[in-house]
C-alpha cells in the first residue's frame, strides 16, 4: 500500500467521506471487473461493487495494515459467491435479459469489408467466448484466473484476497488455464500458438 493510500484510508477511518471516495475512485474500476468476469453479467456487477464498497466503509474501522486493494476484493469475491450461492438456490432469467440485446453490436447479418472491422468483430467474439468459458469454471477458480490474468495481480494479492494459501492460487490457477484452454479449443478459438 502506497503512503497515499494509507493516508486516505487513515482518514477515512476518522470519518472523511472524500478520503474514502477518493479510495472508491481508486478500485471501483478493478472491482467492478472482477464482478463482471465472474458473474457475467454487468447490473449483478454493478450491484456487487456499490455493496463491496458500502461493506468496506461500514468494516473500515477493522480493516488493520495491510493492502487495501486485496482486502477489497476479497469483500467483492465474498459478494460474488453470495449471489452465485443466490442463484444456484433461485436460477432466474430477468425479463430485460429475454427481450434486450446484451450490448450494442450490430447485427452480424451485416458484414463488412472493412478489415478493421472484421477484426473488431473476431476480437469482440472472441471476448464472448472467454467470457463463456470463464463462466464454467468453478467459482474459486475464476476468481483466481480472474485475478491473475486479466487483472495482473501477483500471486501473493490473490492469497491474501481469496484468504487461500500460496500453493492453493497456483494450482487452482492451473487447473483454470488448462479448462479455459481446453474450453476455446473445442471452439477453435485458441489461437495456434497456444494449442500443443
Amino acid at each position: 500500500m502506497t503512503e497515499f493510500e494509507r493516508e486516505l484510508v487513515a482518514a477515512s477511518k476518522k470519518g472523511d467521506i472524500e478520503s474514502f471516495n477518493q479510495l472508491v475512485r481508486m478500485y471501483e474500476g478493478r472491482v467492478y471487473t472482477l464482478a463482471c468476469r465472474m458473474l457475467g453479467d454487468r447490473d449483478s456487477a454493478a450491484d456487487v461493487t456499490q455493496e463491496t464498497f458500502i461493506s468496506a466503509y461500514k468494516a473500515l474501522r477493522r480493516f488493520r495494515d495491510g493492502s487495501f486493494s486485496a482486502w477489497v476484493l476479497r469483500i467483492a469475491t465474498n459478494a460474488c459467491y453470495d449471489v452465485l450461492r443466490s442463484r444456484q438456490r433461485r436460477p432466474s432469467t430477468s425479463l430485460d435479459q429475454l427481450t434486450q440485446p446484451q450490448d450494442d453490436a450490430p447485427p452480424r447479418e451485416f458484414a463488412s469489408a472493412d478489415p478493421d472491422l472484421d477484426s473488431q468483430m473476431l476480437m469482440r467474439e472472441l471476448g464472448e467466448q472467454i467470457q463463456a468459458g470463464l463462466m464454467t469454471l468453478p467459482p474459486d477458480q475464476r476468481v483466481v484466473l480472474i485475478m491473475s490474468d486479466i487483472q495482473g495481480y501477483s500471486y501473493d494479492e490473490i492469497a491474501t484476497a481469496t484468504d487461500t494459501q500460496l500453493g492453493t492460487v497456483k494450482s487452482r490457477l492451473s487447473r483454470a488455464r488448462s479448462k479455459l484452454r481446453d474450453y476455446l479449443k473445442e471452439r477453435e478459438l485458441l489461437p495456434s500458438q497456444y494449442r500443443s
